[in-house]
């Protein structure tokens, strides 16, 4: 009779606490799966005019190579950079998302905030605030991706982030900046800013890597690769300190 309650009690805790150790288990193992992923390091870059965000991974050679297209579904305000709180423009240049940024409980279902104004804007005096990349379809200044594709989005740079990648770089244009759409272009009261992003643009499409870029007197200015950290304006981070305050 002893042994038959003794049995009973360990079938008993097992049943109890077996459930509890597989699911400790289980969530040690995707953690893992998450921080060891190879080559989770991204890069974004967003085209207004083709309406197409870019999603690039980081490959072994440490060149990115691009794993998937998506169309935007909606940005409001047209060409141009935004300047002013309310005047319904999408951003355009150079940000940076961190884990900060991430919002997985948006009213646009989730919402990734690109972190304007950046250095760059701040030195405009532009204005604005809660510039997203959100689901929807409804844009006052955001990129709207639509719920389904923002949840792909989303996942992919919070697993970035997750495995250590501490800034995700941005790169927000117009157009693609080929000379031909520049020559296009040529008229816009635009165009001496688009010379700015021109550059950055260039170096990606011909090394594969994000190009550093700062701030120098209010302007953009791509980094010389082959320059020393301590030439780097200060050492100050790439894509003009999109740093949310």
């Amino acid at each position: 009779m002893k042994l038959s309650k003794f049995f009973s009690a360990i079938f008993l805790f097992v049943l109890i606490y077996s459930p509890v150790i597989q699911a400790s288990n289980y969530s040690f193992l995707l953690n893992n799966n998450v921080s060891d992923s190879p080559n989770s390091s991204i890069f974004i870059q967003i085209f207004k005019q083709e309406g197409l965000l870019e999603l690039y991974q980081k490959t072994p050679s440490g060149k990115y190579k691009l794993s998937k297209t998506y169309p935007i579904c909606k940005f409001s305000g047209g060409l141009g950079p935004k300047k002013i709180e309310g005047d319904l423009k999408s951003p355009e240049g150079f940000y940076q998302i961190t884990a900060e940024q991430l919002n997985p409980n948006s009213r646009y279902y989730r919402s990734i905030n690109i972190g304007f104004p950046n250095e760059f804007d701040k030195a405009q005096g532009y204005s604005g605030s809660y510039l997203m990349i959100h689901g929807s379809c409804v844009s006052v200044g955001c990129y709207a991706m639509t719920d389904k594709y923002m949840g792909e989005i989303y996942q992919t740079v919070e697993t970035a982030l997750l495995s250590g990648q501490s800034v995700i770089n941005v790169s927000i244009y117009p157009f693609k900046m080929t000379n031909e759409n520049m020559l296009r272009y040529r008229n816009s009261s635009h165009y001496a800013f688009w010379k700015q992003l021109q550059p950055a643009y260039e170096y990606f499409n011909r090394t594969g890597r994000p190009a550093e870029v700062s701030v120098s007197l209010g302007k953009y200015a791509v980094i010389d690769q082959a320059e020393t950290p301590t030439k780097l304006l200060g050492s100050k981070s790439q894509y003009a300190l999109t740093k949310i305050e």
